[in-house]
Parts: structure tokens; C-alpha cells; sequence
């Protein structure tokens, strides 16, 4: 009876899940398609989305007509930068904190906490005076700079140092390391999945920001991808034809990118839960 009940109970998750994956995968395929109709092709029923004809006319205007590989660049360029420099503050004062005792620690790690509090857009005006002010605006270091300030991934990667045994770091001390020579090769390799967690989801994070480069990027040829296709979009306000085909071409990245990292990507969502 048991058993008839767990697998009833494994059929109904499993339909579920494939009616989940049905309802995700729908716009993903009426965009594709739409991405290759002909532009101003009349429409009259729904099943006429999904049908030929079709055409990659349209890819070509969009590389013509739009920036869109720069906007595809920026997005990189500022991801890849700012991830790589989140991992090594990050890991550096999430080291300090964990396992090198100093006055205050406490009350610093606190700080830290109080931090997750503090919304994001609660902090935009005075960070966009701030920027202005240093003349930051309009620039890469003013896409970058703002974007390393964070709690969240430190208070994450402490939790998990602090769960790395005090045995190997004394024993360690005790050879003549010091605390460059732990930190590079006793706690980043240990902290590896952690940190890989943490570095795709940065990049994920910074990837698909908006509101921060819609303030501080004001010519086009500083635009990412978030803010680069809502102004391409702006000028088509009937066709949705290339509308999605700029968003396909913006899509392909990000889904090579979770198909590369999918188990991180799931670790990651466990290891977010961590406690210290």
C-alpha cells in the first residue's frame, strides 16, 4: 500500500513538474518563433505564432540596425569584472571574520547583517550623488565600482569558513604559515564550492541589473543588454517581430551559461541557506 502510495505520489510530481516545464518553455518558444516571422506578417489565429513561414531576415536587421553587440559586451565585460573582484574581496573579509580574531569582529559582522536590510533602491540617490560627484557617471567604474558593495555574499562565505576545522589552520601556524599561505592553500581551496556559488550568482545578478546602469550609463555605447533592448523596443510599438528577435539574441548567453553551470547552480541555492 506503501509503495503504491509513494509511486502515486511520484507520478503527481512528476506531471507537475513537466506542466511547469510546459507553462516556462511556452513564451520561450512563441518568442523564438515570432523571432523568425516575416515582420508585418498578418496574424489571425493563435496557431499561426508557432507555423511557417519563416525567416532569419531579421537577425541580420537587428546586427545592422542596433548595437546590440556592444550592449552584449558591456553586460560581459562588467559581469566578468565585477564577479572577479566580488571573490576576492569577499573571501578576504570573509576570512578576517571567521578565523582571524581582532577587535570588533562582532560588531563588524553585525554591520554586515544590518546591511541585508537596507534595500537597494533605498540607497540609489545617495549612491548616484555620490558617483556624480567622483565622476563616475557615464563610465565602466561607475557600472563597476557600486556594484562590489555587498553583505550578502560575505555573511555567506563566513558562515562556511567558519565551518572549516581551527585543527588545520592552527596545525598550519604551528609549520610556519602565515595568513597570506593559509588563506591560499588551505581556505580557498576548501571554500571552492562556495565560492564558485557565489561567482555565478554574481554574475547572474549582474548580468540582468537595470536600475543601476539605467541611471549611471547615459550614452548608448555604454548600455547593457537590460538597458539597451527596452530602448531598441521603444521604437516599435506595434511589430513584435523584432522586438523578440533582439530578445532571442539576448537570451542565447544566459542559457548556455545556466546549461554550463546548472549544478552549481542548484548547490547554489542550497548553500544559500547556510547558518553560521
Amino acid at each position: 500500500m506503501t509503495n503504491k502510495k509513494t509511486s502515486l505520489g511520484g507520478i503527481l510530481l512528476e506531471a507537475l513538474a513537466v506542466l511547469c516545464m510546459v507553462l516556462i518553455l511556452i513564451p520561450v518558444v512563441w518568442m523564438v518563433s515570432m523571432s523568425l516571422k516575416t515582420e508585418g506578417q498578418q496574424i489571425t489565429n493563435t496557431w499561426q505564432y508557432f507555423t511557417p513561414p519563416y525567416t532569419l531576415q531579421n537577425y541580420s536587421t537587428i546586427f545592422q540596425t542596433s548595437k546590440v553587440l556592444i550592449w552584449m559586451w558591456n553586460s560581459l565585460f562588467v559581469a566578468l569584472v565585477v564577479t572577479g573582484l566580488v571573490i576576492v574581496i569577499s573571501t578576504m573579509a570573509a576570512f578576517a571574520l571567521a578565523k582571524i580574531p581582532f577587535r570588533f569582529s562582532k560588531f563588524m559582522y553585525f554591520f554586515f547583517l544590518m546591511g541585508l536590510m537596507v534595500p537597494t533602491e533605498a540607497t540609489i540617490v545617495p549612491l548616484f550623488v555620490t558617483a556624480n560627484r567622483l565622476g563616475l557617471i557615464d563610465t565602466y567604474q561607475g557600472l563597476i565600482l557600486p556594484a562590489l558593495a555587498g553583505s550578502m555574499n560575505i555573511v555567506i562565505m563566513r558562515s562556511f569558513f567558519r565551518g572549516i576545522p581551527n585543527d588545520l589552520i592552527e596545525s598550519a601556524t604551528i609549520d610556519g604559515a602565515n595568513e597570506m599561505y593559509i588563506f591560499l592553500h588551505i581556505i580557498l581551496p576548501l571554500g571552492r564550492t562556495v565560492i564558485v556559488t557565489i561567482a555565478i550568482f554574481t554574475f547572474i545578478g549582474n548580468w540582468n541589473s537595470y536600475l543601476w546602469p539605467y541611471l549611471a550609463a547615459m550614452s548608448e555605447d555604454l548600455f547593457t543588454l537590460p538597458l539597451g533592448i527596452p530602448t531598441f523596443i521603444g521604437q516599435y510599438t506595434q511589430d513584435k517581430v523584432l522586438p523578440m528577435t533582439i530578445n532571442t539574441i539576448a537570451s542565447v548567453p544566459i542559457i548556455i551559461f545556466f546549461i554550463v553551470f546548472e549544478k552549481q547552480i542548484v548547490k547554489g541555492i542550497t548553500l544559500s541557506g547556510i547558518k553560521g
